[in-house]
């Protein structure tokens, strides 16, 4: 038989949760992770409110097709046509140069706030779908979404608010999901991508800084600590939000880090090095105000924010300066003015195997929980 269609229109936000499995060795110095999933489970939890009609029929297709596998519209990949549909239609005119329809064998369309209708498609251009048969539907004012093929992941929620309306809720897990190999959207630093957008800051930002260590107390005097990891493990969460094409960027980028196993660097966006005078392109050192002792600065990385494209340079060495400490790097090749910031770069990997992407009307968002790494 072949797979069935969940029509319903969905209501935003869309909860899309992807998990990996990832094993990961610490060893004093460092740690190894191994994707033990490399392609991520993605489970689509849709809620419809629906009338009389639609009510009826999705606990019957539910009873149905539940252990059947499911053509299911994704919704938050939505976008509209650009001219009206007709029934006799052979094309779709719709903008697919985000890559949403990119190898689709088929899509649906609909009315906003109408059931889905499931077209056949040979060809995707950047302007249009070519279809195998007429569209079959007339609609002034349609919209566009790429489908995949799932099955329930847990039973079909209905709640009646009366005879005539009722919302329903159904998780879908997708069978595949592709986008891992897309290249990345970031400049990369020692063969690392630099995640050179800041983030969002929706509430407070949480953060922990310590090491791992063992209290030695033996009873008859002071306690001993014992280091078991060498390095400092700093810990916090970060929000991105994404609009437009960016969100499947995003989501492209997500798939690739493969939960825990791939890391990155990211920048502080601090004032920790606040430059104290202008910089050549020729100069292997910058001079920046002092903030700690010049030890502390040895081998770590940073990211001078040029207004043509950030500059990745480790410090090599450090010393103080009649002006505050110079760090030695190497030349960063463009001449860099007074009051440029410039960011320490923190190497972190996701802390957890499973986000949770909230999808709404063109917007995407995401907590991402993030752990320092040793370099």
């Amino acid at each position: 038989m072949p797979d069935r269609l969940w029509p319903f229109p969905a209501r935003t936000p869309i909860s899309e949760v992807l998990e990996w499995s990832t094993d990961v060795l610490v060893t004093e110095a460092a740690e190894q992770r191994i994707a033990l999933r490399t392609a991520p489970r993605s489970t689509l939890t849709l809620s419809h409110l629906l009338d009389a009609s639609s009510l009826a029929d999705a606990p019957e297709l539910g009873r149905a097709g539940a252990l059947d596998d499911w053509i299911l519209p994704l919704w938050h990949l939505a976008r509209p046509a650009t001219a009206p549909v007709d029934a006799a239609d052979l094309t779709i005119f719709v903008d697919t140069t985000d890559g949403a329809f990119a190898g689709a064998a088929q899509a649906i369309i609909a009315a906003d706030g109408g059931r889905a209708h499931l077209i056949e498609i040979v060809a995707v251009l950047p302007d249009r779908l070519e279809l195998a048969a007429a569209a079959g539907v007339s609609l002034a004012h349609a919209i566009v979404a790429p489908v995949g093929s799932a099955f329930l992941a847990r039973p079909v929620e209905i709640n009646r608010r009366r005879q005539g309306l009722g919302t329903v809720t159904a998780s879908f897990t997708l069978h595949d999901v592709a986008g891992a190999d897309a290249a990345s959207p970031y400049p990369q630093h020692q063969g690392f991508d630099v995640l050179t957008d800041p983030a969002v800051l929706r509430q407070p930002l949480s953060e922990t800084l310590g090491q791992t260590v063992e209290a030695i107390d033996n009873g008859f005097g002071p306690v001993v600590l014992e280091p078991i990891l060498t390095h400092i493990q700093r810990r916090s969460t970060i929000t991105l939000i994404d609009r437009g094409s960016a969100r499947l960027t995003r989501r492209r980028w997500l798939l690739s880090l493969r939960g825990r196993q791939r890391a990155f660097w990211m920048p502080t966006w601090g004032r920790e090095l606040v430059l104290q005078a202008a910089i050549t392109s020729g100069a292997t050192s910058i001079v920046v105000a002092p903030l700690a002792d010049p030890s502390v600065w040895f081998g770590r990385h940073l990211m001078i924010d040029h207004p043509t494209g950030p500059v990745f340079r480790q410090i090599t060495a450090a010393a103080w300066d009649a002006l505050g400490i110079r760090l030695s790097i190497a030349a960063p090749g463009k001449s860099i003015a007074l009051g440029t910031p410039v960011h320490l770069l923190v190497r972190v990997r996701s802390d957890a195997d499973r986000i949770e992407l909230t999808h709404g009307p063109n917007r995407t968002e995401l907590a991402l929980p993030l752990i320092e790494t040793p370099t």
